[in-house]
């Protein structure tokens, strides 16, 4: 397989997943299916139901309710597949029947959270040796983690907010009162490994911090607890493989305590967006210059979206990095790049041409 091949690849994309962001997956994987370029692929399509299970969709139907994301949904489909490898490519396998359904050259996980991001799917890929779409095992993997990417950037030299690490061992010995001396009266309460501001939680109290803590353990075993920074919030897309580029900026304002879920996705009045941002343009080229510097710091391949604090005297924090971002049609990721003059449809086929680079790389260097 050679990038001069991209006319007509069979293009597996995979939506849905296990995580709490699964209902996103389906939004952000039915905008990019439908703004794909038939005319150079042919596209399948997988969604994971909730319980893991990989179940083969038409194109034309698969998912329900797309408009409304407190309800959208997969459709039904009794056609349960798996990938295999063969001598001559790989295939999407009928498990039931035993057959095979179609032959695949590319895979596309636009699948957020936990096991879509976070280097597990990764490693199945690499294992089945699939071009696939994304961060590689490791960068997926240290971009899911907030506090091995923090330590990361800060090693490299990256501004980060200050923050502690709640486990298990410690859960029962740690007070508010403490880490209110630590990093602030106000504090935020983050899973280490979730996306979205899921279990993420602001607190002001000794009773809001015990509620928090017992929240965010329902998504991770590891919890961050970090000083709250009075901001703007910043957000820069970065793209590429070997010569890594970074988007203009984009700004938003929470329009509740801070960035939710809800906010995201739920809320249509949750946030308020500036694209690009009003900043000035040394300040503006740097956070750019960092962007990129962050994204390398963790082995990033393809995309990511790289998000900051930006404090009102100029000085600024990276807050994390998204490897799989949002894909929604009002998503910063594509939105970020269409306004650098890059519109969706080109942006998918530089994503899934930098895959095949990729792994044309990989297959030569015996990786």
């Amino acid at each position: 397989m050679s990038p001069s091949n991209l006319k007509r690849l069979k293009v597996l994309v995979i939506i849905g997943g296990k995580s709490p962001e699964h209902q996103i997956s389906l939004i952000s994987g039915h905008n990019i299916i439908e703004n794909l370029d038939e005319t150079k692929y042919i596209i399948e399509v997988v969604g994971i139901d909730p319980f893991g299970r990989w179940k083969y969709y038409k194109k034309e139907k698969y998912v329900k309710n797309v408009k409304n994301p407190a309800k959208v949904s997969l459709t039904k489909s009794n056609t349960e597949v798996v990938i295999l490898e063969r001598k001559k490519g790989h295939i999407l396998f009928d498990v039931k029947k035993g057959k095979k359904i179609t032959n695949i050259d590319v895979v596309f996980p636009v699948l957020h959270g936990r096991n879509g991001e976070d280097g597990t799917i990764q490693g199945y890929f690499r294992m089945l040796s699939i071009p696939f779409v994304g961060t590689d095992v490791m960068a997926s993997a240290i971009g899911m983690d907030k506090e091995v990417s923090k330590r990361l950037w800060r090693d490299a030299g990256i501004p980060i907010a200050k923050f502690d690490v709640v486990t298990h061992q410690n859960k029962d010995v740690v007070t508010y009162d403490t880490y209110a001396k630590k990093l602030g009266k106000t504090l935020f309460i983050k899973p280490a490994n979730a996306g979205s501001a899921v279990g993420v939680h602001k607190v002001t109290t000794s009773e809001e911090f015990s509620t928090a803590l017992q929240n965010a353990f329902q998504y991770d075993r590891k919890i961050l607890v970090e000083e709250a920074v009075e901001c703007v919030e910043v957000e820069c897309s970065v793209l590429g493989y070997k010569d890594i580029k970074a988007s203009t900026l984009g700004s938003l304002k929470a329009n509740q305590t801070f960035y939710t879920y809800d906010a995201k996705y739920l809320d249509q009045q949750g946030a308020s967006f500036t694209i690009p941002a009003k900043i000035p343009v040394k300040l503006r080229n740097e956070i750019r210059k960092t962007a990129i510097k962050a994204f390398e710091a963790i082995g990033g391949e393809g995309l990511s979206r790289v998000d900051f604090f930006l404090r009102q005297d100029g000085t600024y924090v990276i807050n994390e990095i998204n490897t799989m971002p949002g894909f929604t049609s009002i998503s910063m990721y594509p939105k970020l790049w269409e306004e650098s003059k890059l519109p969706l449809k080109e942006l998918l086929d530089q994503l899934i041409l930098i895959s095949i680079e990729r792994y044309i790389d990989q297959q030569q260097s015996g990786g």
